[in-house]
């Protein structure tokens, strides 16, 4: 079976908590899937259903994956053993042993927490939209611990190189918070900006009371044949950000 590449987050996380994101590489799927894709949208299903077989396997992952419908939002579930249904949420959180939080991500940003004592994990997916919206102080105040006690990892997502938006989209942060226009950078264009979510990201961690946050610095647009990217190709499969604590 080809290798399954896995990004492991450099934070100072406890013992017990388990963490990685996946790249593109190491699956079954094809054309523009092409290869390790998790997501079920527009793939053939035996090929995604062969790709998290692999990710367990190179995980040993204590159990499948808490699977979200991901809306663009700001809802945060918790997650518990035995559960049959798929949650429309774009955050989860477990405070025990075996159940394995994970968000998908094509150039939207993907966050795991975890504190400092190893008793509480949990993932968000944070694209513009989610971000605005409020999706990563939702689930600092989801978490039974202290925002203090918190540390975050940020995954891959679109770099601040690659990401051009529109006024709309940097006035959906500079209204409430205007010192984020620091994050956008001006381009030729009228009305146009290059945006960086990942300090847009850290920007709303550390106001929310995370002081810890690490990762960054990567651009899904720009390595092509390392990371899926909406953006670049539109049609295209979906990574994967989990975090876990083992027994």
């Amino acid at each position: 079976m080809k290798e399954v590449p896995l990004i492991l987050p450099d934070w100072p996380a406890p013992a017990n908590v388990r963490a990685a994101m996946t790249t593109r590489v190491g699956g079954v799927s094809q054309l523009s899937y092409q290869s390790l894709n998790l997501g079920l949208g527009g793939d053939d299903p035996a090929h995604v259903a062969e790709n998290r077989r692999r990710l367990r396997e190179a995980l040993a992952l204590p159990a499948e994956p808490g699977w979200l419908k991901q809306v663009h939002g700001a809802t945060v579930v918790r997650l518990s053993q035995g559960e049959g249904q798929i949650p429309e949420a774009d955050a989860s959180y477990a405070t025990g042993p075996g159940t394995v939080c994970v968000v998908q991500a094509a150039d939207c940003l993907p966050v795991l927490f975890c504190d400092e004592a190893g008793t509480v994990v949990a993932a968000a997916h944070a694209g513009w939209r989610g971000l605005a919206a409020g999706v990563l102080e939702a689930t600092v105040r989801a978490l039974p611990v202290k925002p203090s006690a918190l540390m975050a990892w940020l995954g891959v997502a679109i770099g601040p190189h690659s990401f051009e938006v529109g006024a709309e989209v940097r006035e959906a942060f500079v209204h409430n918070d205007p010192a984020a226009a620091t994050a956008f950078a001006p381009r030729p264009a009228p009305g146009k900006f290059l945006a960086d979510l990942y300090a847009l990201a850290r920007r709303r961690l550390t106001a929310a009371g995370v002081a810890r946050v690490s990762g960054g610095g990567r651009d899904t647009v720009r390595e092509r044949d390392r990371f899926f990217s909406h953006r670049r190709d539109g049609r295209c499969g979906r990574m994967a950000a989990l975090v876990w604590l083992s027994r």
